[in-house]
C-alpha cells in the first residue's frame, strides 16, 4: 500500500545562474489531492568560476561535458549535503534534483542535465530521484516544460501559471488537457545586458524602464520563427546564442534601450500566449521582481488579475515542482503529460539512485 505523506529535499538550478534552489518539502495526499509546505529554503549562489563554466559549457566537446558532468555532480551532491546537515534534516524520503541543463535539442532527440550521475546519491548520502528529461525525449516530446503537472495538482485555483526564468513558461488547461509551452527567453537575456553594465541582473527593471524602445528590434524579435510555431514547443540557451542575441546585436543601439525593448517584446509574447485574455494568472521566477516587466504585462492583459504569491512559492516553486515529480516516481505514478511535450504518451520520468552499501 502506498504511503500519503512524503518529506524530500527539492533541487533546483535554472538556466539564469543565480544558484542552486534548495527546499524542504512536505507532501500529503489526501481525498485524490495532493497538499504541500515549504520548510526550510534557501538558494547557494555560484562562484565566478562555476558560473563562466556553465555559460561556456554549450561549446564543449563530449569529453568536457563528461567531466564537467562529474564534477558538477560532485559539487551538487556537496551543496545537498550541506544544506541537510546545516538545517538537521532527518527521515528524508528523497533528494528530487532537476540538474541542471547544459544541452536541449529535442529535435534531435538529445537534451543534457548535468548533476545526474549515480555518485549524487553517494556524495549527498540520500536516495535521489533526478533525471526527468531524458525519457520524454525519447518518447518523442519536447521533455519540456515539466512544470505543468505540478502546476494541476498544486495550483488548481489559477486559470494560468506563468513563470518567468531564464525562459517564460505557460501552462493552463485547454479541453481537458493541461497544455504547456516555452513562450520567449526572458533573463537569460536581460542578465546578459545587465552583466555588461556591471550587475548581476537588473533590479526591479529599472534598468530597461530607463531606456526607448526601439521599434525596428521590437518588430524584428516578434517577427521570429519561434513565435509562429504551434506548442509544443521548448527553449534552450542556444536558441538565445544562436538567434536572439545576434539579433539584438545587430542594433547599434544603447544597452538601456535593448533591455527596454525586449521587456516590451516579453510581455507582449506572453499577452499573445494567453488564449483567453482574462481570469488568474500566477506569475512565479525571478522575473516576477521586475516590476516594469510586470506592469507592461498588466498593460498588455488589463482584464487578467495577476497575482505574485508569497516568496517561498514565489522563489521557490520549480524546487517544489521538481520534489512532487520525485514523489510521483517514487510512487511509479504519471508525472510528464504528453499532452504538454508532445511525447507518445503520459509516463512516470526519472531515475532513482540508491545509497550504495558500504563494504
Amino acid at each position: 500500500m502506498q504511503k500519503n505523506s512524503y518529506t524530500v529535499v527539492g533541487v533546483m538550478s535554472g538556466t539564469s545562474l543565480d544558484g542552486v534552489d534548495l527546499a524542504l518539502l512536505h507532501f500529503h495526499f489526501d481525498s485524490e489531492k495532493w497538499a504541500f509546505e515549504i520548510g526550510v529554503a534557501e538558494t547557494i549562489g555560484y562562484n565566478e568560476l562555476w558560473v563562466q563554466r556553465l555559460k561556456t559549457a554549450v561549446n564543449f566537446n563530449e569529453n568536457e561535458l563528461q567531466e564537467l558532468n562529474h564534477t558538477y555532480t560532485q559539487l551538487l551532491g556537496n551543496i545537498i549535503r550541506s544544506f541537510i546537515e546545516k538545517h538537521q534534516l532527518e527521515n528524508i524520503d528523497a533528494v528530487c534534483s532537476h540538474g541542471h541543463t547544459i544541452l536541449h535539442q529535442p529535435q534531435n532527440g538529445f537534451t543534457l542535465q548535468i548533476g545526474n550521475l549515480p555518485e549524487l546519491a553517494t556524495t549527498c548520502q540520500q536516495k535521489v530521484v533526478c533525471d526527468f528529461r531524458v525519457q520524454d525525449v525519447q518518447l518523442g516530446g519536447q521533455g519540456a516544460p515539466l512544470v505543468p503537472i505540478g502546476d494541476r495538482m498544486l495550483f488548481s485555483d489559477f486559470d494560468y501559471c506563468l513563470n518567468l526564468g531564464g525562459f517564460s513558461n505557460i501552462s493552463f488547461e485547454q479541453g481537458g488537457n493541461r497544455i504547456a509551452f516555452d513562450i520567449s527567453p526572458v533573463n537569460t537575456v536581460l542578465n546578459f545586458y545587465a552583466n555588461q553594465l556591471g550587475l548581476d541582473y537588473d533590479d526591479r527593471g529599472k534598468i530597461a524602464q530607463s531606456g526607448n524602445l526601439n521599434s525596428g528590434l521590437f518588430i524584428a524579435l516578434n517577427n521570429l520563427d519561434f513565435y509562429q510555431k504551434p506548442f509544443p514547443k521548448s527553449l534552450g540557451f542556444e536558441y538565445v546564442k544562436e538567434i536572439v542575441l545576434p539579433l539584438m546585436e545587430s542594433f547599434a543601439i544603447a544597452t538601456e534601450d535593448k533591455m527596454r525593448t525586449f521587456v516590451e517584446h516579453v510581455a507582449l509574447q506572453i499577452a499573445n500566449a494567453l488564449p483567453l485574455k482574462q481570469g488568474k494568472l500566477l506569475i512565479t521566477g525571478g522575473g516576477a521582481y521586475s516590476d516594469f516587466l510586470i506592469a507592461r504585462t498588466q498593460f498588455y492583459l488589463p482584464e487578467i488579475a495577476i497575482t505574485i504569491p508569497e516568496p517561498k512559492i514565489l522563489e521557490f516553486k520549480e524546487a517544489l515542482i521538481f520534489g512532487l515529480l520525485g514523489v510521483l516516481k517514487l510512487r511509479n505514478e504519471i508525472n510528464v503529460l504528453s499532452s504538454v511535450t508532445g511525447a507518445k504518451k503520459n509516463h512516470s520520468s526519472g531515475t532513482i539512485f540508491s545509497i550504495p552499501p558500504t563494504s
